[in-house]
């Protein structure tokens, strides 16, 4: 497991809590993705179930029960009992809701404490959130809930008032570079800097090798694009063929790098360019994986997008 430099103060707060009189049933795991609190969830909850003279089990552990996207369809549930890949939804659905509470009214197998895991909360469907609500609001004897969330204003209000909020600070650029190299990554600083904190970013542009992309992309939004040059050496390096995952990693490259530009000008005509065109990239990151966009040519829209954010922008489709 990593060991995360930004955890020390969550850590505290937590511990504090667990050695108290009254711990609470309800904990919000909060801050933007990529900064462990998935790994601080498992790790914490092994400490919340554990008992003195009660031997746990190093693997997976029958009073930890974690949510996260399962299979997409029927298809994918059967693929998955057969051990064989499938495709995942995109949300945590009513379903397996369901499925953990009725597993909550039997006692916990090891001892008096179960922990249930739901990664990302802000991914839940409706009506598994409001399912959710009601175990939160009268909670079984023993069962306490942390709920990862990158957005927590994505969540009811309801849920978000039950569970008490631990936030995970953003990593320095060091802290970024020391973890990379831990993973035996050479740090890359522009990848570095364009993953604002987040180790997960950082990992994702390493594995895609994004460093030229990030090149490219600083540039159409430094400098436009005169003809299609540029949007042209986007396309050949995201590749005609570019699966869901490394288009999903370069959208958020074209975020990060246009968010950063925007803070970073003293213009107001320039910095509304580069929000709209941030905004324009967010669209199209929540409509690209579901839209029938020709995959050839989804780099040049993106392109498109970050020339509309230059000082002396050329139209967004020009």
């Amino acid at each position: 497991m990593t060991n995360w430099p930004n955890h020390a103060e969550a850590w505290r707060q937590w511990r504090d809590a667990l050695g108290g009189e009254r711990m609470h049933h309800g904990w919000l795991l909060a801050g933007k993705a990529g900064l462990g609190k998935r790994d601080f969830a498992m790790a914490a909850a092994r400490e919340l179930v554990a008992e003195e003279g009660v031997p746990q089990p190093q693997g997976e552990h029958p009073d930890i029960i974690t949510l996260t996207y399962g299979p997409k369809d029927d298809k994918g549930e059967k693929a998955q009992a057969e051990g064989k890949p499938f495709e995942l939804a995109r949300s945590i659905r009513i379903k397996q809701i369901r499925a953990m509470q009725r597993r909550l009214v039997t006692r916990p197998t090891l001892g008096t404490r179960r922990a249930i895991i739901i990664d990302p909360a802000d991914d839940m469907e409706k009506a598994a959130t409001n399912a959710l609500l009601k175990s939160l609001e009268e909670p079984p004897q023993g069962t306490f809930f942390l709920l990862v969330t990158h957005r927590p204003a994505r969540l009811l209000p309801t849920i978000r008032s039950r569970c008490r909020t631990l936030r995970f600070p953003v990593l320095t650029d060091s802290q970024i570079a020391a973890l990379l190299a831990d993973q035996g990554i050479p740090p890359d600083q522009q990848a570095i800097a364009a993953a604002e904190g987040s180790f997960g970013a950082a990992l994702r542009f390493a594995g895609q090798d994004l460093a030229p992309i990030a090149r490219v992309i600083a540039g159409l939004i430094a400098g436009g694009d005169s003809g299609l040059t540029g949007r042209g050496e986007l396309a050949r390096l995201i590749g005609p063929r570019a699966d869901r995952e490394r288009v999903t990693a370069v959208l958020e490259l074209a975020q990060s790098l246009t968010a950063r530009a925007a803070r970073a000008s003293d213009n107001p005509a320039h910095r509304a360019r580069l929000i709209d065109a941030h905004g324009a990239l967010v669209n199209l990151a929540a409509e690209a994986p579901t839209a029938n966009f020709d995959p050839g040519m989804l780099p040049f829209e993106i392109g498109s997008l970050l020339v509309t954010a230059a000082p002396a922008s050329d139209p967004a489709h020009g």
